[in-house]
C-alpha cells in the first residue's frame, strides 16, 4: 500500500481522516508499522492526493490530520482493454496489474474458450472487483477507479458495442502467429483486444478484422494472459 485511499465515509467535517477498516488498519500496523507523528501519503477516491499526519492510531481507528490535497494521481493509459474472461484467480490478480499500470476501462468478454462457470465466480460480485481495483490503486498512488463491464456475449459485443469502440480508437487484437509485431510507444486511443488462455478462434480473429481491428503478436512465446497483458500494456504505451 503505497497510497492510502481514503473513501467520502473517511473525511470528517473538520478536515480530518478516520479510518476504522480492519484491512488498512492492519497495513498500518503491521507494514507501515506507522506510529502517532508519522506522514503518510493519501488520496481521496476521484480526486486529489497529499499528505496526512496520523494523530491516532489504535486497534479501533486510525485519526489523521489532512496536511495537503494538492497532487493530482497520475495520467491514464489512452486505452480500453477487452479481455476474455480469465479463471478467476488469474482475474484477480490481471484486475490488480492493469489498475496498477493505469488503465481506467475495461469490458470482460465472453468467447469460446472461455470456460461458462467462470462466470458464476465470486471474483465477478461487484464488491470483489472493486476490491482488486482498489489494490491496484493503492500499489501505483492514484485515485481513479476504473469502469469495468461484463460482457458475457461475444455476438453482442461485436455488434453492439465494439462499433462504438472502435468509432475514436485503433483497434488491436493480441493474437499468436498474426503478421505484424506489437508496435511500441503509441499515444493514440486504442482498444486493446487479449483472447483468453488458448486465444481466440480462428471466426472471432475474422469477425475482429473484419471489423476494423489489426492483428499483432508478441513474439514466438506463448505468455500466459496476465503476463501478455502486462507485457502488452508496457510495450504500447
Amino acid at each position: 500500500m503505497n497510497l492510502i485511499l481514503l473513501n467520502p465515509n473517511d473525511l470528517t467535517s473538520d478536515g480530518h481522516v478516520c479510518i476504522t477498516d480492519p484491512r488498512r488498519l492492519k497495513h498500518l500496523r503491521d507494514i507501515h508499522r506507522s506510529a502517532p507523528g508519522d506522514l503518510l501519503t493519501v488520496g481521496v477516491q476521484g480526486g486529489a492526493m497529499g499528505k496526512a499526519k496520523i494523530k491516532e492510531l489504535t486497534a479501533e481507528r486510525a485519526y489523521f490530520q489532512l496536511e495537503n490535497l494538492d497532487e493530482l494521481p497520475p495520467p491514464p493509459l489512452p486505452v480500453h482493454l477487452a479481455l476474455a474472461l480469465p479463471r478467476p484467480r488469474m482475474l484477480a490478480r490481471t484486475l490488480e496489474h492493469v489498475t496498477a499500470l493505469g488503465v481506467k476501462d475495461i469490458t470482460l468478454l465472453h468467447t469460446k474458450r472461455v470456460e461458462k462457470s467462470y462466470w458464476q465466480s465470486p471474483e465477478l460480485r461487484p464488491d470483489k472487483i472493486h476490491q482488486h481495483l482498489v489494490l491496484g490503486l493503492e500499489q501505483a498512488r492514484d485515485t481513479q477507479l476504473p469502469s469495468v463491464t461484463l460482457s458475457k456475449g461475444f455476438r453482442p459485443f461485436l455488434e453492439q458495442q465494439l462499433p462504438g469502440l472502435l468509432s475514436e480508437r485503433r483497434g488491436l487484437v493480441a493474437h499468436p502467429g498474426m503478421p505484424n509485431a506489437c508496435p511500441r510507444g503509441i499515444n493514440e486511443p486504442t482498444l486493446l483486444l487479449v483472447g483468453p488462455e488458448g486465444g481466440f478462434i480462428a471466426w472471432e480473429v475474422e469477425q475482429l478484422m473484419l471489423a476494423g481491428c489489426e492483428g499483432m503478436h508478441l513474439g514466438p512465446r506463448i505468455l500466459r494472459v496476465e503476463t501478455a497483458v502486462t507485457a502488452l500494456l508496457s510495450r504500447l504505451f
